[in-house]
């Protein structure tokens, strides 16, 4: 067993290299410019919706209040007049990427804690590289990709953009795994 205390310096470098990878993906390679479509007619839409003055948060139209609304002959109309919407609402003016690359850090960060620990308790200082690769990047895939998946199954996200966030994850997951590998205790 391994501490994770011990494990400071790759679940470190690990957020670090993650961090430096998904800024290369996303600002580099032009997989991920198909994510989100522009709406047709975008200002009119926005000047549409602009005097609602609608709260920051996420929001489904329509929306019923119960699962018995879900059935009345008014919520099946609506359904079928369209259009039907999940949307999130941003604050209103310019947007600054700050607050959402350093939350991402700290998750990074967080992924790799778990990973130290599933790899900690599984093996011992000195294990393989293999084997550290194995525990330590399977873990982080895990942190990093499954949940999005819940996206595409409840929230309609596009299936296309949720596989290329998977395939992000596994790249995340391979790089957590190296570092941890590389940098794992030895028996000294």
């Amino acid at each position: 067993m391994v501490s994770i205390m011990s494990l400071w310096l790759p679940i470190l470098l690990s957020a670090v290299f993650v961090f430096v990878a998904s800024s290369i993906i996303h600002m580099l390679l032009p997989y991920h410019k198909s994510n989100v479509k522009k709406v047709p007619n975008e200002d009119g839409a926005m000047d549409a919706l602009r005097p609602f003055n609608i709260p920051p948060g996420d929001y489904m139209m329509p929306r019923c209040e119960s699962s018995k609304d879900m059935k009345s002959p008014e919520f099946n109309e609506k359904l079928k007049k369209g259009p039907v919407v999940l949307m999130t609402v941003m604050p209103t003016g310019p947007f600054s990427m700050t607050k959402s690359l350093i939350q991402w850090f700290i998750f990074c960060i967080v992924v790799g804690i778990f990973a130290a620990y599933i790899a900690g308790r599984a093996l011992v200082a000195g294990a393989e590289y293999s084997d550290v690769l194995r525990f330590a990047g399977c873990t982080a895939f895990i942190g990093y990709a499954l949940a999005l998946l819940h996206d595409s199954i409840w929230w309609a996200r596009a299936w296309s953009t949720t596989i290329k966030f998977v395939f992000d994850g596994i790249i995340y997951g391979l790089i957590t795994g190296a570092t941890f590998g590389w940098l794992w205790p030895n028996l000294s």
